[in-house]
């Protein structure tokens, strides 16, 4: 199951200090409308500090906006619920429990499992990501690329209608960033869930995304929406290096050509809250 994607007028503001230590407002989002649609990959990019983890932040629940509204399906955004998966660039996952443990932990926190059924359903979703046979081992023992298709595993294990992806791939090289695309995009295929996701690499968001969502620069907006129409399920086929491919690279960076030259270099704190 999936849901759809709604906010509308959505403003979000923090409180920071300036270099004085005066306190200040910081407009991360303003007037900000962004549909998704069930079952969709949609991709969001933008000029750095323009908000685009904060539009995780609020559809998740962590943080509420200041105005303007937010719904999954058609239950209003209030906090966070297990209709929501999300998946960080850091792996967060627990040292002290194997990759099978990590993705239990993650179903005992929901409930209604029994231990049988946890165990189960943890090594289903560990054979979605191709990891049945690292189950018994420690993040440790694990690669990077390893650890962030565990943390896919146990976000999807509860079975989320969303999965929200904040840059998951950013600390990876470049190979192993370019395998789990593809795996991503097979996974989605499989299980249908609605997923957003942050990256600041427009060839990762052309190659990822049914549409890309390019925001502007700091107050976040939705700039435009690109439709992009790529065969990536044809295994011999180059499509990064196809003339569709780089089309579609042009036109979103074009959107952010601006952006990004007018874009000022940004606090530490303000990188933060963004």
């Amino acid at each position: 199951m999936s849901s759809a994607i709604e906010l509308t007028g959505v403003r979000q503001v923090f409180g920071v200090r300036d270099r004085q230590g005066r306190p200040q407002q910081f407009v991360a989002l303003d007037g900000l409308d962004l549909s998704i649609r069930a079952g969709e990959f949609f991709v969001l990019v933008g000029p750095s500090g323009c908000g685009k983890s904060t539009v995780l932040d609020l559809i998740s629940g962590l943080n509420r906006p200041e105005a303007g509204s937010i719904t999954v399906g058609d239950r209003l955004v209030e906090q966070p619920g297990l209709d929501r998966g999300f998946v960080f660039q850091q792996y967060t996952l627990l040292p002290w429990r194997t990759a099978q443990g990590n993705i239990e932990f993650a179903l005992e926190a929901a409930g209604g499992l029994s231990k049988a059924e946890r165990r189960e359903r943890a090594r289903t979703y560990l054979e979605l990501v191709g990891l049945t046979d690292f189950a018994h081992r420690y993040p440790h023992e694990l690669s990077g690329g390893m650890k962030q298709r565990v943390a896919i595993a146990r976000s999807l294990s509860y079975e989320p209608e969303v999965l929200l992806m904040d840059e998951p791939y950013g600390a990876l090289d470049a190979q192993t960033r370019e395998r789990l695309q593809q795996e991503l995009l097979a996974i989605w295929r499989r299980t249908g869930t609605t997923i957003v996701f942050i990256t600041h690499d427009i060839d990762e968001a052309v190659f990822l995304g049914e549409r890309v969502g390019v925001m502007s620069s700091r107050p976040g907006r939705i700039k435009a929406v690109v439709d992009i129409d790529l065969d990536r399920e044809d295994p011999s086929r180059d499509v990064r290096s196809s003339e569709e491919f780089a089309r579609h690279r042009h036109h979103v960076w074009s959107l952010l050509r601006s952006d990004l030259q007018a874009a000022p270099q940004e606090q530490a704190e303000v990188d933060r809250v963004a």
